[in-house]
């Protein structure tokens, strides 16, 4: 933990958590995105950032009795208006080791919030990008929420949109969210789905409710890359993990053996046509 600077501009709270986060994770503060005064979610928005670098923003129940041998997000009133700021809290028991703007004594502490790893069995190096590209042998889209998933040879792709005719283009798929990354695309591996199919037999493309499936590629190396499919530009947000979600609506069972193996979120950098046969190939990393 180091101490950083605070950005200028926006409110209080965003300009003082930007810096908490950037004196966690030491690293320059102006690589952490600091949301306007009037965002509606800037929780959201550090979430989405953190989930391209393989961590998590978890929230704290009992803040003033958190005790924790190492650095986390206070939230405080400020020592005159009360506008709520963050500090970054430390120790078994908690206290303030250092706040980016003054603060009100740590017993006002309102919020608190943990930087953690979304696996810890991932933390370490980076790996490198795929050095072969990959094809896409599948596209399928869902016109709205839980509806059986349509394959198609080719869509129309936009750029912090999604694919032409699926529920997230719309605005309508179940985890839909305005101020979210990651929803424009989903990915998922070929080689998956089949081996999927020695456990649950029968386990199809359609089964992972992704989008676009892939083959050659190893997916989980592109979380924080730019990367194309055919002529359109993608940047790998995060893993797309199963959930209890995808375990109810599809097929019963599949929870446990998509772990780390679900595919990957990604947003449309550019707009375009995505086809059967394109190729999938890594450009640079963010």
């Amino acid at each position: 933990m180091r101490e950083a600077s605070v950005s200028d501009g926006a409110n209080s709270l965003n300009r003082s958590v930007a810096a908490c986060v950037a004196s966690i994770l030491e690293v320059d503060v102006a690589s952490v995105p600091c949301p306007s005064a009037d965002h509606p979610d800037a929780w959201t928005v550090w979430r989405n950032w953190l989930g391209q670098r393989r961590l998590g923003l978890v929230p704290i129940a009992d803040p003033a009795s958190f005790s924790w041998p190492g650095p986390w997000i206070a939230v405080l009133p400020g020592p005159e208006s009360g506008d709520p700021r963050g500090a970054v809290a430390f120790g078994a028991p908690p206290g303030i080791a250092w706040s980016p703007l003054p603060t009100g004594a740590f017993e006002h502490v309102r919020q608190g919030f943990v930087i953690a790893p979304l696996d810890i069995a991932h933390v370490g190096p980076e790996r490198p990008a795929p050095a072969t590209p990959g094809t896409v042998t599948a596209i399928l889209v869902a016109p709205e929420a839980e509806a059986a998933m349509v394959r198609v040879e080719d869509a129309h792709a936009e750029a912090g949109r999604g694919l032409a005719g699926d529920r997230y283009y719309a605005g309508a798929g179940t985890f839909s969210n305005p101020h979210a990354q990651g929803h424009d695309l989903t990915l998922v591996e070929q080689e998956v789905i089949d081996d999927l199919g020695g456990v649950l037999p029968g386990y199809r493309a359609e089964d992972t409710r992704r989008n676009v499936v892939t083959k050659g590629i190893r997916l989980n190396d592109l979380v924080g890359w730019r990367f194309r499919v055919g002529e359109v530009e993608c940047v790998g947000r995060r893993l797309c993990e199963p959930c209890a979600h995808l375990d109810r609506i599809s097929v019963s069972g599949s929870l446990r053996p998509l772990v780390h193996r679900g595919g990957l979120r990604a947003d449309f950098v550019t707009s375009g046509r995505v086809a059967v046969g394109d190729p999938v190939e890594p450009i640079e990393r963010l």
